[in-house]
């Protein structure tokens, strides 16, 4: 196995040799890479580098923001390509909960894949929010055919946006525990220390 270098201050890891003079990721010089061991092993690792996740979470996600903002600007612009986007919302409304479904179960694997459990609070919070996104879909999608109503889809529909938003927040603090790259944090000398 190659020799691995992480840069601290943005987590992005790479194979020493192929380092040049700056951080492909955020451009910082080589300097501040730093000797890294990948902690999972080789056959979990395998199963993560499929990224089944990410993909999968990334398809719903793009459901649950063309179906609030279709509906939106059906409200507000009849005449702008009605009918498409009605065509478009039923499309994303009836593959909402599939893809829902489909990013919950990669999630619960991804989880046990990386941490061995689905104990650690961050990903017991996901599984809340992904199982609430979940129950929004279903109610989206057994009223998909209320043709005339449009305030209930849409105020359900930003719910389930709201839940989305919530659920990548906290995707965004388990991925800071997974690639932690940030600097040490130095304290600031209290006051009474300088005195």
């Amino acid at each position: 196995m190659k020799e691995l270098v992480r840069c601290r201050p943005c987590g992005y890891v790479m194979e020493k040799d192929k380092l040049g003079d700056v951080c492909p990721a955020c451009g910082l010089p080589h300097k501040v890479f730093e000797p890294y061991r990948e902690k999972v092993s080789l056959n979990r690792l395998m199963i993560l580098n499929l990224d089944l996740h990410p993909i999968a979470i990334h398809l719903s996600q793009s459901f649950m923001v063309l179906i609030p903002l279709l509906i939106l600007n059906q409200l507000l612009f009849p005449n702008f390509f009605y009918e498409e986007s009605k065509v478009v919302i039923k499309f994303c409304i009836a593959l909402l909960p599939f893809s829902m479904l489909l990013a919950f179960a990669t999630g619960i694997v991804d989880g046990i894949t990386r941490f061995k459990s689905l104990k650690p609070p961050l990903l017991r919070n996901k599984l809340i929010f992904g199982g609430l996104i979940i129950l929004v879909s279903i109610a989206l999608f057994f009223m998909q055919d209320i043709e005339e109503q449009k305030i209930l889809p849409l105020l359900i529909s930003s719910i389930g946006l709201a839940f989305a938003v919530i659920l990548g927040l906290i995707g965004k603090k388990l991925l800071n525990v997974i690639l932690p790259g940030k600097y040490p944090q130095k304290k600031a000398k209290s006051k009474k220390l300088l005195k």
